[in-house]
């Protein structure tokens, strides 16, 4: 568990803060380029518990500045946009994309404003259909070039998901979870009659382990029966991302109890046994630059409760409903716990370099080594739908190459309802309630 204060300290990531801090080091997802549109050129974003402006300027380049104005407070949302720069309803005063006052208007010639303010504003650059934004001090880091991101030989498009009504540590711990896929996942799946949507998480489970990897932390695995065996991926992306086998996950804190989710989906042609999930035909209009967007419908039902009809309502549920911040101080850790509590070490690592004038891990400035970051080669994945052609690749890493004295393995013990598959777990339970 942690204590008060170290909860306080993970989950709080306003201006000042030292989470914050540390956050505003990375380059985070905050819109779809294609949100920006000729007839809505500006939106209103919170990102950090800041309240912005982004906007589309002239020439194709884009602003995010502080929403309200330097001057007396106007939102800028309702400003002009003027060839790249933006000028506030109220009085006039026009800001460029660097938030450099460029003039104000009714103030005498010898007035200093202009000369000694700075509205603040934040650089955008677009990538793979979404801008990008990076919040901390300059010179910033380069935008990281993940493989999903960049790979051209395949389809990609966007998602953004509902908002996530609680803090981002509650999305990205679950990723340093292994075990929560067998009941919250499978056995939910199967419970409902649909096995086939439980996939490889319903196998029977032997043993998980956690192993931090070059980019954050990897999850692996092992699984009896005829598609069994060892695998490892699953990626915790340092510090706020996920990358399955076929897509790549942004838990971007919009303040402390609210998390913008973006997925980036992206299958390889070299791979068609991969089926798209459900949305909208990837081959429906867009590009490999600016794919097509969704937005998954909501994870609740009529009677505002969860659906639990797919993972991502699931998940939903099982985060949001720790609450807006969850209090670590009253949990009880196990050993499935093991990677929850290397990723706050992680974190805690980070914030410190921080604060200690340091860069935290996953700070890319070198350009020869962003040219694109390989994160495919970490993975073997574990199969998740029954048919699936196995996935061997030259191109991934060997298991002596990806563990070391590291890594952490635990085996689940005979006679745990893990071990068992779901519908076997299941069937036991109808004839005991029989």
């Amino acid at each position: 568990m942690l204590t008060p204060e170290e909860n306080e300290l993970l989950t709080r990531v306003g201006p000042g803060t030292p989470c914050g801090e540390f956050l505003r080091r990375y380059w985070h997802p905050v819109a779809a380029a294609s949100e920006l549109t000729d007839e809505r050129p500006k939106m209103q974003l919170r990102i950090m518990g800041e309240d912005l402006v982004l906007f589309r300027g002239a020439a194709g380049s884009y602003g995010l500045v502080a929403e309200h104005c330097s001057h007396r407070g106007c939102s800028l949302y309702y400003g002009f946009l003027e060839g790249d720069c933006i000028r506030c309803a109220y009085h006039g005063w026009m800001y460029d994309q660097a938030g450099k006052i460029v003039e104000t208007p009714f103030e005498p010639e010898q007035s200093l404003l202009k000369h000694t303010l700075r509205h603040p504003a934040y650089p955008v650059q677009k990538l793979a259909g979404l801008l990008w934004a990076y919040m901390g001090p300059l010179p910033a880091p380069l935008l990281p070039r993940w493989d999903a991101l960049v790979d051209t030989e395949g389809t990609r498009r966007l998602e953004i998901r509902p908002q996530l009504n609680c803090n981002w540590l509650q999305a990205e711990e679950n990723t340093a979870d292994v075990t929560h896929t067998y009941f919250l996942h499978a056995y939910a799946m199967a419970a409902k009659g649909r096995q086939n949507m439980a996939g490889g998480f319903g196998r029977p489970f032997l043993g998980y382990g956690f192993q931090p990897f070059k980019y954050g932390l990897l999850k692996s695995w092992s699984y009896a029966g005829e598609r069994g065996g060892s695998g490892w991926g699953n990626l915790l992306v340092y510090p706020n991302m996920l990358r399955l086998d076929d897509s790549m996950h942004w838990r971007v804190p919009i303040d402390d109890t609210h998390t913008k989710i973006v997925r980036v989906e992206y299958w390889p042609t070299a791979r068609p046994w991969r089926r798209p999930g459900p949305g909208p035909d990837p081959s429906a209009a867009g590009t490999l630059e600016d794919p097509p967007l969704s937005y998954e419908p909501t994870w609740m039902n009529e009677r505002n409760e969860y659906h639990l009809e797919n993972f991502s309502s699931q998940d939903g549920m099982a985060w949001e409903t720790q609450g807006p911040i969850f209090d670590r101080s009253k949990e009880h850790l196990g050993a499935t716990d093991t990677g929850v509590v290397m990723l706050r070490q992680m974190l805690m690592e980070g914030i410190r370099a921080v604060e200690e004038g340091r860069e935290p891990i996953g700070i890319f400035r070198d350009p020869a080594e962003n040219q694109r970051i390989d994160l495919e080669q970490w993975m073997r994945e574990r199969d998740y739908f029954p048919g699936d052609e196995p996935e061997e690749s030259g191109d991934r890493l060997p298991r002596e190459r990806i563990f070391d004295e590291r890594h952490v393995e635990v085996e689940i013990p005979e006679g745990s309802p893990g071990r068992l598959g779901v519908v076997e777990a299941l069937a036991r339970v109808a004839a005991t309630a029989n």
